[in-house]
C-alpha cells in the first residue's frame, strides 16, 4: 500500500506508532515541534513537513497524537482543515475531553472533513509492539476507511458509535480506573509493609490470583518496588487526565469522590517535585502517610 498519512506528534506514544505505520507500508508525512524526534523516521522513509498543515494531503488522513486539548485545538485549525478538504479524515488519537472532541467535530464539518476520536489504551511498549487497544467514535464511512490504519497500530478496536465524544468518555473512564487501582494498591501495600509483610510478595499473590490483569501486574510490580522510572506516563499527564475526568463528571452531574482523592495525590506528587516520575508514583504519598521509608 502507498497511501499517504499525515502524522503530528512524535512523543513517547506517537513515535513508535509512526514507525509501525512505516513498517505497514504507509507513506508518512511527519510534523513534530522538535524535528530531531523525526530524524530516525525520516531515515526510514518518512517525509518531513515544516508546519502541521503541511502534513495533510487533500482527501487523505491525518493522525494527531498530542499532549493536551489546547495543543490539539491549535493544530487542528483552519489551515489544516482547508488543506485536508472534502473527503479528508482527521484521526485524533489524543486523550482529550469529550467536549473538545464535539467542538472539533463541528469545526471539521464546516470544511467537509470527518473527525474521528480514537484514543488508545497502552503504554509506549505496547505502542511499539502494535498492541494498543483502540476506542473509536465518529462517522461510519470514515471509520471504515481508517480500519486498516488502526489495524497496524493496535491489537483490538472497540467502536462506540457516531457521537464524536463517546470514545473520549470511555478513555477517561479507563484512565480513572487505572489511577484508582494505583491508589488502592498503594494503600494495600502500605498496610502490608506496616505489618512486616513484604510488599512485593503481596503484589505477586494478588497479581497472579484475584487481580490477574495488566494494570495490577504492571503497575502493581512498580508500586511494590517503588520503581517509577523510566516513566511511561508522567505525573503531569496523569493529573491532566484526572482533571479531564472531573471536568466531564461535573458537566454530567456525576459525583466522583475517588477521582478527587486521586487528583489530590497527584497534586501532592507535583508539590514534592516528582514531575518526572511515572504517575503511579502517587503511591509514594500513601507510604509517606503511613510513616514508611520511601526512595529519595
Amino acid at each position: 500500500m502507498s497511501e499517504l498519512v499525515g502524522f503530528i506528534g512524535l512523543g513517547h506514544m506517537g513515535h513508535p506508532m509512526a514507525r509501525n505505520l512505516i513498517k505497514a507500508g504507509y507513506t508518512l508525512r511527519l510534523y513534530n515541534r522538535t524535528r530531531a524526534r523525526a530524524d530516525d523516521l525520516i531515515g526510514e522513509g518518512a517525509q518531513w513537513a515544516n508546519t502541521p498543515a503541511d502534513v495533510a494531503e487533500p482527501g487523505h488522513v491525518v493522525i494527531t497524537m498530542l499532549a493536551s486539548d489546547s495543543v490539539l485545538e491549535s493544530v487542528a485549525g483552519d489551515r489544516l482543515l482547508e488543506r485536508l478538504g472534502p473527503g479528508g479524515i482527521h484521526l485524533s488519537m489524543s486523550t482529550v475531553s469529550p467536549a473538545t472532541a464535539r467542538r472539533l467535530a463541528q469545526r471539521h464539518q464546516q470544511h467537509r472533513v470527518s473527525y474521528l476520536a480514537a484514543p488508545v489504551f497502552g503504554r509506549p511498549e505496547a505502542a511499539a509492539a502494535a498492541k494498543l487497544w483502540i476506542c473509536l467514535s465518529g462517522p461510519l464511512s470514515a471509520k471504515e476507511r481508517v480500519r486498516p490504519i488502526l489495524g497496524a497500530l493496535g491489537q483490538g478496536l472497540f467502536d462506540f458509535g457516531e457521537e464524536p465524544g463517546a470514545a473520549n468518555v470511555v478513555k477517561l473512564c479507563g484512565n480513572f480506573l487505572i489511577a484508582a487501582a494505583n491508589e488502592a494498591m498503594a494503600e494495600a501495600f502500605a498496610l502490608a509493609e506496616k505489618n512486616g509483610i513484604e510488599r512485593a510478595r503481596v503484589a505477586e499473590l494478588l497479581g497472579q490470583t484475584l487481580f490477574a490483569c495488566p494494570v495490577y501486574q504492571g503497575y502493581g510490580n512498580a508500586i511494590a518496588h517503588h520503581r517509577y522510572q523510566p516513566a511511561g506516563f508522567k505525573v503531569p499527564l496523569g493529573l491532566k487526565d484526572v482533571d479531564l475526568v472531573l471536568q466531564t463528571a461535573a458537566a454530567s452531574k456525576v459525583p466522583m469522590p475517588l477521582a478527587n482523592l486521586v487528583h489530590d495525590r497527584l497534586i501532592g506528587a507535583l508539590a514534592k517535585g516528582r514531575d518526572d516520575l511515572d504517575w503511579s508514583a502517587l503511591a509514594l504519598g500513601a507510604a509517606e502517610d503511613a510513616g514508611l521509608p520511601t526512595p529519595k
